[in-house]
Protein backbone atom coordinates (compact mmCIF):
# COMPACT_ATOMS: atom_id res chain seq x y z
CA UNK A 1 0.00 0.00 0.00
CA UNK A 2 1.39 3.41 -0.98
CA UNK A 3 2.03 5.85 1.82
CA UNK A 4 0.06 9.07 1.85
CA UNK A 5 2.20 12.24 2.14
CA UNK A 6 0.94 12.87 5.70
CA UNK A 7 1.59 9.27 6.80
CA UNK A 8 5.00 9.28 5.14
CA UNK A 9 5.95 12.54 6.88
CA UNK A 10 4.81 11.20 10.26
CA UNK A 11 6.76 7.97 9.78
CA UNK A 12 9.91 9.84 8.70
CA UNK A 13 9.60 12.09 11.76
CA UNK A 14 9.30 9.06 14.06
CA UNK A 15 12.39 7.53 12.45
CA UNK A 16 14.35 10.76 12.95
CA UNK A 17 13.27 10.95 16.59
CA UNK A 18 14.37 7.33 17.09
CA UNK A 19 17.78 8.00 15.55
CA UNK A 20 18.42 11.03 17.78
CA UNK A 21 17.14 9.43 20.99
CA UNK A 22 19.62 7.73 23.28
CA UNK A 23 19.14 4.13 24.33
CA UNK A 24 18.16 5.16 27.88
CA UNK A 25 15.24 7.24 26.58
CA UNK A 26 14.30 4.81 23.82
CA UNK A 27 10.57 4.84 22.92
CA UNK A 28 9.79 7.47 25.54
CA UNK A 29 11.49 5.46 28.33
CA UNK A 30 9.48 2.32 27.56
CA UNK A 31 11.84 -0.02 29.37
CA UNK A 32 12.18 2.28 32.38
CA UNK A 33 8.40 2.08 32.76
CA UNK A 34 8.56 -1.71 32.44
CA UNK A 35 11.30 -1.72 35.11
CA UNK A 36 9.03 0.29 37.43
CA UNK A 37 6.14 -2.13 36.90
CA UNK A 38 8.35 -5.17 37.53
CA UNK A 39 9.73 -3.70 40.75
CA UNK A 40 6.30 -2.65 42.05
CA UNK A 41 4.78 -6.09 41.31
CA UNK A 42 7.75 -7.94 42.85
CA UNK A 43 7.80 -5.84 46.03
CA UNK A 44 4.00 -5.91 46.42
CA UNK A 45 3.84 -9.68 45.98
CA UNK A 46 6.70 -10.13 48.46
CA UNK A 47 4.80 -8.10 51.05
CA UNK A 48 1.38 -9.64 50.39
CA UNK A 49 2.26 -13.33 50.02
CA UNK A 50 2.69 -15.10 53.34
CA UNK A 51 5.51 -17.67 53.39
CA UNK A 52 5.98 -19.80 56.50
CA UNK A 53 8.15 -19.42 58.49
CA UNK A 54 9.62 -16.60 56.38
CA UNK A 55 10.57 -15.70 52.83
CA UNK A 56 13.54 -17.67 51.52
CA UNK A 57 15.02 -18.91 48.27
CA UNK A 58 13.73 -22.44 48.90
CA UNK A 59 10.02 -21.52 49.02
CA UNK A 60 7.76 -21.73 45.97
CA UNK A 61 7.86 -17.95 45.79
CA UNK A 62 11.64 -17.97 46.06
CA UNK A 63 11.89 -20.56 43.28
CA UNK A 64 9.62 -18.45 41.09
CA UNK A 65 11.70 -15.31 41.50
CA UNK A 66 14.91 -17.33 41.16
CA UNK A 67 13.75 -18.83 37.87
CA UNK A 68 12.77 -15.41 36.53
CA UNK A 69 16.12 -13.99 37.62
CA UNK A 70 18.16 -16.83 36.10
CA UNK A 71 16.32 -16.58 32.77
CA UNK A 72 16.84 -12.81 32.77
CA UNK A 73 20.57 -13.22 33.39
CA UNK A 74 20.90 -15.67 30.51
CA UNK A 75 18.96 -13.35 28.21
CA UNK A 76 21.08 -10.36 29.22
CA UNK A 77 24.27 -12.22 28.28
CA UNK A 78 22.94 -12.49 24.70
CA UNK A 79 23.60 -8.80 24.05
CA UNK A 80 27.07 -9.60 22.71
CA UNK A 81 25.51 -11.94 20.13
CA UNK A 82 22.77 -9.43 19.32
CA UNK A 83 25.33 -6.71 18.52
CA UNK A 84 26.43 -8.69 15.47
CA UNK A 85 22.99 -8.32 13.84
CA UNK A 86 22.00 -4.83 12.77
CA UNK A 87 18.22 -4.45 12.43
CA UNK A 88 15.70 -1.65 12.75
CA UNK A 89 12.29 -1.39 14.37
CA UNK A 90 11.03 -2.46 17.75
CA UNK A 91 13.92 -4.88 18.29
CA UNK A 92 16.69 -2.70 16.94
CA UNK A 93 20.03 -2.77 18.71
CA UNK A 94 19.11 0.46 20.51
CA UNK A 95 15.89 -1.13 21.78
CA UNK A 96 17.80 -4.24 22.88
CA UNK A 97 20.41 -2.19 24.76
CA UNK A 98 17.66 -0.18 26.47
CA UNK A 99 15.97 -3.41 27.57
CA UNK A 100 19.36 -4.80 28.65
CA UNK A 101 19.99 -1.83 30.93
CA UNK A 102 16.60 -1.61 32.61
CA UNK A 103 15.93 -5.35 32.91
CA UNK A 104 19.43 -5.71 34.31
CA UNK A 105 18.57 -3.17 36.99
CA UNK A 106 15.38 -5.07 37.78
CA UNK A 107 17.55 -7.96 38.94
CA UNK A 108 18.55 -5.92 41.99
CA UNK A 109 14.97 -6.27 43.25
CA UNK A 110 14.15 -9.71 41.82
CA UNK A 111 17.31 -11.47 42.99
CA UNK A 112 17.38 -9.78 46.40
CA UNK A 113 13.77 -10.73 47.10
CA UNK A 114 14.60 -14.25 45.87
CA UNK A 115 17.16 -14.54 48.69
CA UNK A 116 14.60 -13.46 51.28
CA UNK A 117 17.43 -11.27 52.61
CA UNK A 118 19.16 -14.42 53.88
CA UNK A 119 22.79 -13.98 52.87
CA UNK A 120 25.81 -15.85 54.17
CA UNK A 121 29.17 -17.40 53.26
CA UNK A 122 27.98 -19.79 50.55
CA UNK A 123 27.76 -20.21 46.80
CA UNK A 124 24.25 -18.72 46.76
CA UNK A 125 25.45 -15.43 48.23
CA UNK A 126 28.50 -15.56 45.92
CA UNK A 127 26.17 -15.63 42.90
CA UNK A 128 24.15 -12.70 44.30
CA UNK A 129 27.34 -10.72 45.04
CA UNK A 130 28.76 -11.31 41.56
CA UNK A 131 25.44 -10.25 40.07
CA UNK A 132 25.55 -6.98 42.02
CA UNK A 133 29.14 -6.38 40.87
CA UNK A 134 28.14 -7.00 37.26
CA UNK A 135 25.28 -4.51 37.64
CA UNK A 136 27.57 -1.96 39.32
CA UNK A 137 30.10 -2.26 36.48
CA UNK A 138 27.24 -1.87 34.01
CA UNK A 139 26.10 1.32 35.73
CA UNK A 140 29.67 2.60 35.47
CA UNK A 141 29.64 1.73 31.77
CA UNK A 142 26.40 3.64 31.23
CA UNK A 143 27.82 6.74 32.94
CA UNK A 144 30.95 6.48 30.79
CA UNK A 145 28.98 6.19 27.56
CA UNK A 146 26.73 9.07 28.60
CA UNK A 147 29.58 11.49 29.27
CA UNK A 148 32.69 10.56 27.29
CA UNK A 149 31.61 10.44 23.62
CA UNK A 150 30.89 14.19 23.65
CA UNK A 151 34.24 14.88 25.31
CA UNK A 152 35.93 12.62 22.75
CA UNK A 153 34.32 14.50 19.88
CA UNK A 154 35.18 17.92 21.33
CA UNK A 155 38.80 16.92 21.91
CA UNK A 156 39.20 15.68 18.31
CA UNK A 157 37.94 19.03 16.98
CA UNK A 158 36.42 17.25 13.96
CA UNK A 159 39.66 15.40 13.25
CA UNK A 160 40.15 11.65 13.16
CA UNK A 161 42.89 9.80 15.03
CA UNK A 162 44.68 9.21 11.70
CA UNK A 163 44.61 12.94 10.93
CA UNK A 164 46.03 13.78 14.37
CA UNK A 165 48.87 11.32 13.72
CA UNK A 166 49.49 12.91 10.32
CA UNK A 167 49.77 16.32 12.03
CA UNK A 168 52.40 14.95 14.41
CA UNK A 169 54.38 13.33 11.56
CA UNK A 170 54.28 16.62 9.65
CA UNK A 171 55.62 18.47 12.71
CA UNK A 172 58.33 15.82 13.09
CA UNK A 173 59.55 16.53 9.54
CA UNK A 174 59.57 20.27 10.23
CA UNK A 175 61.43 19.77 13.54
CA UNK A 176 64.05 17.62 11.78
CA UNK A 177 64.64 20.36 9.18
CA UNK A 178 64.64 23.16 11.79
CA UNK A 179 67.27 21.33 13.88
CA UNK A 180 69.85 21.16 11.08
CA UNK A 181 71.31 24.69 11.50
CA UNK A 182 71.79 24.22 15.27
CA UNK A 183 74.93 23.03 17.04
CA UNK A 184 75.18 19.20 17.08
CA UNK A 185 74.37 18.90 20.81
CA UNK A 186 71.17 20.92 20.58
CA UNK A 187 70.17 19.34 17.27
CA UNK A 188 70.58 15.87 18.84
CA UNK A 189 68.21 16.79 21.69
CA UNK A 190 65.51 17.86 19.25
CA UNK A 191 65.97 14.89 16.90
CA UNK A 192 65.82 12.45 19.86
CA UNK A 193 62.22 13.55 20.40
CA UNK A 194 61.31 12.29 16.92
CA UNK A 195 62.11 8.66 17.71
CA UNK A 196 59.47 8.18 20.40
CA UNK A 197 56.30 6.31 19.48
CA UNK A 198 53.31 8.60 20.29
CA UNK A 199 51.46 5.47 21.49
CA UNK A 200 54.29 4.52 23.86
CA UNK A 201 53.36 4.22 27.53
CA UNK A 202 51.77 1.83 29.97
CA UNK A 203 48.05 1.26 30.42
CA UNK A 204 48.21 3.46 33.51
CA UNK A 205 49.84 6.25 31.47
CA UNK A 206 47.06 6.01 28.90
CA UNK A 207 44.31 6.03 31.54
CA UNK A 208 45.86 8.83 33.61
CA UNK A 209 47.12 10.91 30.68
CA UNK A 210 50.50 11.29 32.39
CA UNK A 211 53.65 10.66 30.32
CA UNK A 212 56.65 11.58 32.51
CA UNK A 213 59.12 10.18 29.94
CA UNK A 214 57.78 12.21 27.03
CA UNK A 215 60.79 12.97 24.79
CA UNK A 216 59.15 16.09 23.32
CA UNK A 217 58.55 17.60 26.77
CA UNK A 218 62.14 16.71 27.73
CA UNK A 219 63.47 18.44 24.61
CA UNK A 220 61.44 21.57 25.41
CA UNK A 221 62.81 21.59 28.97
CA UNK A 222 66.42 21.27 27.80
CA UNK A 223 66.36 23.73 24.91
CA UNK A 224 66.36 27.36 25.90
CA UNK A 225 66.34 30.00 23.24
CA UNK A 226 67.11 33.69 23.24
CA UNK A 227 65.16 36.32 21.41
CA UNK A 228 68.00 36.82 18.92
CA UNK A 229 68.33 33.15 17.99
CA UNK A 230 65.80 32.76 15.19
CA UNK A 231 66.65 29.11 14.47
CA UNK A 232 66.22 28.10 18.12
CA UNK A 233 63.04 30.13 18.40
CA UNK A 234 61.58 28.38 15.34
CA UNK A 235 62.53 24.96 16.69
CA UNK A 236 61.03 25.66 20.10
CA UNK A 237 57.83 26.89 18.48
CA UNK A 238 57.56 23.63 16.51
CA UNK A 239 58.26 21.58 19.64
CA UNK A 240 55.52 23.48 21.49
CA UNK A 241 53.09 22.77 18.65
CA UNK A 242 54.03 19.09 18.70
CA UNK A 243 53.64 18.98 22.48
CA UNK A 244 50.13 20.41 22.12
CA UNK A 245 49.31 17.92 19.35
CA UNK A 246 50.58 15.05 21.50
CA UNK A 247 48.44 16.33 24.37
CA UNK A 248 45.35 16.21 22.17
CA UNK A 249 46.18 12.72 20.87
CA UNK A 250 46.83 11.43 24.39
CA UNK A 251 43.57 12.88 25.68
CA UNK A 252 41.90 11.08 22.78
CA UNK A 253 43.58 7.80 23.74
CA UNK A 254 42.67 8.33 27.40
CA UNK A 255 38.99 8.87 26.59
CA UNK A 256 38.96 5.83 24.28
CA UNK A 257 40.59 3.72 27.00
CA UNK A 258 38.01 4.84 29.56
CA UNK A 259 35.26 3.90 27.10
CA UNK A 260 36.70 0.41 26.67
CA UNK A 261 38.29 -0.48 30.01
CA UNK A 262 35.02 -1.10 31.87
CA UNK A 263 34.28 -4.01 29.51
CA UNK A 264 37.43 -5.73 30.81
CA UNK A 265 35.70 -5.75 34.20
CA UNK A 266 32.08 -6.24 33.13
CA UNK A 267 32.60 -9.21 30.79
CA UNK A 268 34.84 -11.36 33.07
CA UNK A 269 32.51 -10.68 35.99
CA UNK A 270 29.60 -11.84 33.81
CA UNK A 271 31.35 -15.14 33.07
CA UNK A 272 32.11 -15.56 36.78
CA UNK A 273 28.44 -14.87 37.52
CA UNK A 274 27.33 -17.56 35.04
CA UNK A 275 29.68 -20.06 36.71
CA UNK A 276 28.46 -19.18 40.22
CA UNK A 277 24.83 -19.20 39.06
CA UNK A 278 25.32 -22.68 37.58
CA UNK A 279 26.82 -23.90 40.86
CA UNK A 280 23.95 -22.28 42.75
CA UNK A 281 21.30 -23.98 40.60
CA UNK A 282 23.01 -27.38 40.65
CA UNK A 283 23.43 -27.30 44.44
CA UNK A 284 19.77 -26.30 44.90
CA UNK A 285 18.48 -29.22 42.83
CA UNK A 286 20.99 -31.62 44.38
CA UNK A 287 19.76 -30.87 47.90
CA UNK A 288 16.12 -30.25 46.92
Amino acid sequence: MARTPRRAAAQDERQRDTLHTGFLAYANYRWLKILAVICVVAIASYLLIDITPRHNGGSWYGYTLGTIGALLILWLTMLGVRKRAMTAGGWSLKAWVSAHVYLGLSLIVIATLHTGFQLGWNVHTLAWTLMMLVIASGIWGISVYAALPAALSNNRDERTQAQMLDDIRSLDRQIHEAAQPLPPEEAAIAIASLDQDPFAGSLWARLSGRYPKCATAAALAQLRYGGDDAAMEKLSGLLNRKNAALGRLRRHLKLKALLEIWLYVHVPLTFALIAALSAHIISVFFYW
